[in-house]
């Protein structure tokens, strides 16, 4: 209850509460985010950030992060309209970046991922990790 409470307060329900994707897509989502494992996690840092409370958050944003400072100064909010532009191409739509990942160059395949990180968010895993702040 209490990380709903947060997520209506920052604006970004779980997906299953606003615009759930049809199972197989997020299905297919998550077998897309595997090549995503290399440098990322939902609910903590690696190479790269987590991805737990990705929607409506903004680029750079997450404390203790070290972004390059491109993507500290990118005047980005992630929803899935921005997602989709960077995953088809990080390092055109943030010049500077440090993530070294060509992109997702399907757009069905960048719509899965999308709608995978969505539905994740409202994972047990995330509502874990959005408890402990």
């Amino acid at each position: 209850m209490i990380a709903a409470l947060l997520w209506l307060a920052a604006g970004t329900l779980p997906a299953a509460a606003t615009d759930a994707a049809p199972p197989d897509q997020v299905k297919a989502g998550e077998a897309i985010y595997a090549r995503c494992l290399a440098c990322h996690a939902l609910a903590y840092d690696r190479t790269g950030p987590r991805h737990c409370g990705l929607f409506g958050r903004r680029a750079g944003s997450v404390k203790g992060f070290a972004y390059s400072p491109a993507m500290q100064r990118a005047d980005i909010i992630w929803n899935a309209r921005t997602l989709d532009r960077f995953l088809a191409n990080p390092t055109q739509a943030v010049p500077g970046t440090t993530m070294g990942y060509a992109g997702v160059t399907d757009s069905k395949e960048r719509s899965a991922l999308i709608a995978y990180l969505r539905q994740a968010n409202g994972s047990a895993e995330c509502l874990r990790q959005a408890e402990r702040k």
